[in-house]
């Protein structure tokens, strides 16, 4: 009864805090357009640059010596995602008609359908940390008691989704060339994405043709296409999956559950290099961003600047990142992620 007395007391402390903090973030929520278009073109066109490279070079015979651009061109493909992603929050560009078609015009190079990641994002920003309302925009997590109550067979394919080769090597470039494509694959009922979903696959059969015609053969164009969605998809999932995959995220029932004190100590603050960080545009100050998903991107880090708090919860360093591999279920009891080998310990206990 104390335990849970004293686990109620901490999360409302936690709480009081979080909010405090989010009404700091509140007041960098405003776009900034010279920041903005800034970023559009210290982006975009580098990318256009280096795809038409790669392109020109495919087209003459040289696909496989194009294949180590795509690495670059895969992390500028990224940050285009984010300002995408920005978009979707109404949050890059003062004018909600601007976010939107501009966020459209990007879908084409990210083949990320927008309007419909964009309902789907908001169900994750309302949701994250809520063991009810698990599901939409995030990675199946299940509990400790949830696993163990599994078939065998439930057992092994839940083992089979959470191994980082299937997750992530696999699964993200799969989802983005593939799954995407279908109505059903977004996370929404087929019915809502029906018309953004084929509209972008139309769009981008004829921008593939259109390209495949002028160089001549759908061959060259797949040599620059395939391997730098591959690179982003990878960069994409592998941030994803660390944003709210680490040891000491929060997991709550619905009865408990609190938007601000989920947002703050459930999302990572992952610190990278600094060239890294700009490629990935300051997603991993992903806890600043679930307070406040009005932030631009562009503001996030003098946001986090601002409060001494932002700097030191959820820190993930690049080394911290890659043991989060091994985590796969909430573990109820001890409120926190564990990983598989956890469960030895509780059966022998």
């Amino acid at each position: 009864m104390n335990d849970r007395r004293d686990r109620g007391s901490d999360r409302d402390d936690a709480a009081v805090a979080a909010r405090e903090v989010a009404r700091h973030c509140a007041s960098y929520r405003e776009p900034v357009r010279r920041l903005a278009l800034w970023q559009v073109t210290n982006t975009l066109l580098p990318y256009l640059a280096l795809c038409s490279l790669m392109l020109c070079a495919s087209a003459m015979g040289y696909g496989l010596l194009v294949l180590p651009f795509a690495v670059p061109a895969g992390g500028l493909l990224v940050r285009l995602f984010i300002i995408q992603h920005d978009c979707g929050h109404g949050s890059f560009l003062p004018s909600r008609g601007a976010n939107d078609w501009l966020g459209r015009a990007l879908s084409i190079l990210t083949v990320t359908p927008y309007d419909s990641w964009k309902r789907a994002h908001a169900l994750h920003h309302g949701s994250t940390g809520d063991l009810s309302r698990r599901g939409t925009g995030d990675v199946h997590t299940l509990t400790v008691r949830e696993y163990l109550a599994l078939s065998r067979w439930g057992r092994l394919r839940y083992r089979l989704y959470r191994n980082p080769l299937i997750l992530i090597v696999l699964g993200s470039p799969l989802n983005f060339l593939v799954l995407q494509r279908f109505p059903s694959g977004v996370g929404l009922p087929w019915r809502t994405a029906l018309r953004d979903v084929l509209a972008l696959d139309i769009a981008l059969a004829a921008v593939l043709a259109a390209f495949a015609l002028t160089v001549g053969g759908i061959e060259p164009v797949l040599w620059v296409f395939l391997p730098v969605i591959s690179v982003a998809a990878w960069i994409g999932g592998w941030l994803f999956y660390v944003q709210h995959q680490y040891e000491e995220t929060v997991w709550e029932d619905a009865e408990d559950w609190d938007f601000h004190r989920a947002a703050l100590g459930g999302s990572s603050y992952y610190v990278l290099p600094r060239v890294l960080q700009w490629f990935t545009g300051n997603v991993g100050l992903h806890h600043v961003h679930h307070l406040n998903s009005r932030i631009p991107n562009y503001r996030l880090q003098e946001c986090l600047d601002g409060h001494a708090l932002l700097g030191q919860v959820g820190r993930l360093t690049l080394r911290d990142s890659f043991r989060c591999l091994g985590l796969a279920l909430w573990d109820e009891d001890a409120r926190k992620l564990v990983g598989f080998s956890r469960l030895r310990t509780l059966q022998a206990a």
